[in-house]
């Protein structure tokens, strides 16, 4: 694995300072150089993904797993040797260790337990702002290795177990490194992408009193004085035939996508027939939405995954016989067209379905150059972020809490200090 270091030279740059790690494709990163933001140094492991940053950013650093460098080696690849203030650290440490689609074994799965090495760089870079995103499950995930006698001042060993331990750790935590915290889980939609893709992100200030959320741009109908969600159909307008790169359906499975228009799925299909395409998945529990899933011209694409043709989770285009294509993939994340994605046909797949929408980054950046303009900034009241309860900092820490103390009560276990 080649390290590159950077060939920016930061000190003539006026724009604000950035060190991106999880980097992936730098669909984030993106989104903030759209408002003033140089990414001066990108961390990534995977090869493909590490070959599309290279590609798009001859002159950046360029550094590997993040365990593997110390602070001082991660500021001389950025070209920061000298020690200048970072303006903004951001990442998305790897998300399977919390997603509910897999075995949820959190900070103990060695992809969960980089987070901890995140937040270890974050402490000490001491950066004006951070910003972590992460996958809806990392609300609910229990804390899985064993606490530090110190760091039990924020999470008690006893609450270990209870659902939104780590969130709770987490947030604790960088509190007390000096950062105010905001966070929420965030519908990409209501931020001018065209898809409905629910993501957490923690916005950290050790600049500012309080930090509000990230502005909504859009809303479902237009509510609150805001634009419309934007569609599919606004996302793929003028490809026409430059759809040349996709994974293609078996042709069994294509005899009932003929049969189904754009919009439907497995459950337009007579009962015959769903029973055939479906198989033993007909009578397993679940909607099963993305079973034979045909997107339709007039909503947001559902969240972009790895793959566009595993059979529980269909992309199929609305009218052609086939999953969305790359190309169509990257318009729907909102990269450039011209932007390069690099490795395998399935690799690339991956690798724009993993990054953070160009428009979220976008909003990230905006809130941050308001903050560090002292501006005032009010949320939305009653504005739905996202279509699940208690996802805000405030209402996720009452709610811990409240669950914390009947556990404390329920177990006759000595009242602790936290409270």
């Amino acid at each position: 694995m080649n390290d590159r270091k950077s060939q920016i030279d930061s000190t003539k740059r006026e724009d604000l300072k950035l060190l991106s790690f999880f980097s992936g494709a730098m669909g984030l990163d993106i989104g903030l150089h759209k408002v003033g933001f140089n990414t001066l140094l990108a961390c990534e492991i995977d090869k493909s993904s590490r070959e599309t940053i290279i590609a798009n950013n001859p002159k950046i650093g360029l550094i590997g797993d993040i365990r593997n460098y110390s602070v001082d080696e991660i500021l001389e690849y950025a070209g920061l040797e000298n020690r200048e203030e970072v303006d903004l650290i951001v990442g998305g440490p790897p998300c399977q260790a919390f997603s509910s689609a897999g075995n949820r074994m959190g900070l103990a799965d060695e992809r969960g337990n980089v987070f901890l090495k995140f937040i270890e760089v974050i402490e000490d870079i001491k950066p004006k702002y951070a910003v972590i995103e992460n996958v809806r499950g990392l609300l609910s995930a229990t804390y899985s290795i064993d606490l530090k006698e110190e760091e039990e001042k924020f999470l008690p060993k006893e609450l270990k177990e209870l659902k939104g331990a780590t969130m709770y750790y987490v947030y604790n935590r960088l509190r007390d490194s000096g950062y105010k915290i905001s966070f929420n889980l965030y519908n990409s939609a209501n931020y001018g992408t065209p898809q409905s893709r629910e993501r957490v992100i923690i916005v950290c200030s050790r600049i500012n009193e309080t930090v509000p959320f990230l502005k909504p741009t859009h809303s479902k109908n237009g509510d609150f004085d805001l634009e419309n969600w934007n569609v599919l159909r606004d996302a793929l307008e003028g490809l026409n035939g430059n759809n040349t790169e996709f994974i293609k359906f078996p042709e069994k499975r294509l005899k009932y996508y003929r049969i189904l228009k754009a919009g439907e799925n497995w459950r337009n299909l007579t009962e015959e027939l769903q029973k055939e395409a479906l198989g033993k998945s007909y009578f397993l529990g679940g909607g099963k939405t993305g079973f034979f899933r045909r997107l339709s011209w007039d909503k947001p694409s559902p969240t972009l995954v790895t793959h566009p043709a595993m059979p529980a989770t269909d992309l199929g285009h609305p009218e052609e016989d086939r999953p969305l294509s790359v190309l169509e993939y990257k318009r729907i994340q909102e990269f450039p067209d011209e932007w390069e994605i690099k490795g395998s046909l399935v690799n690339r797949y991956k690798q724009i379905g993993n990054a953070v929408p160009v428009s979220v980054g976008k909003a990230i950046g905006n809130l941050i150059i308001s903050l560090s303009n002292n501006e005032n900034i009010e949320n939305i009241p009653n504005f739905k972020y996202s279509r699940y309860l208690n996802t805000s900092h405030e209402s996720f820490i009452l709610d811990f809490e409240k669950r914390a103390r009947k556990l404390i009560e329920e177990n006759e276990i000595n009242q602790l200090s936290l409270f």
